[in-house]
């Protein structure tokens, strides 16, 4: 994503450097010139928001998509160690079991 929007930037600014020393150098009145040049610097300001709009729309997406990624991997996780933890607490429950019979024979003799 990074590669592709420093890519998009460029070519705006080299599209907006390019019309404006196009404007500057093409004969004319001062007055068009400046009129073309403000007209022509509202229309890359308008694209460069409409870019940046796309861009954090993009992102946001992103965002959300890893955080949803992330929340069913947590999830996922919490529920394996709840499973292994029983797991656990089943093993040593039959261990006391088997020490505590052998408690019983000992106290026996």
């Amino acid at each position: 994503m990074g590669k592709e929007s420093s890519t998009l930037l460029g070519i705006l600014a080299g599209t907006a450097i390019g019309v404006t020393l196009g404007i500057l150098f093409a004969p004319d009145k001062g007055s068009n010139t400046r009129q073309r040049i403000a007209d022509e610097a509202g229309h890359a300001r308008d694209k460069m928001s409409e870019t940046a709009h796309d861009l954090r729309d993009k992102v946001a997406d992103t965002v959300s998509h890893k955080k949803d990624n992330l929340d069913h991997q947590l999830e996922s996780i919490v529920n394996n160690v709840s499973h292994k933890t029983e797991d656990v607490i089943t093993s040593l429950e039959q261990k006391l079991s088997e020490l505590k019979a052998k408690n019983k024979k000992f106290q026996k003799s």
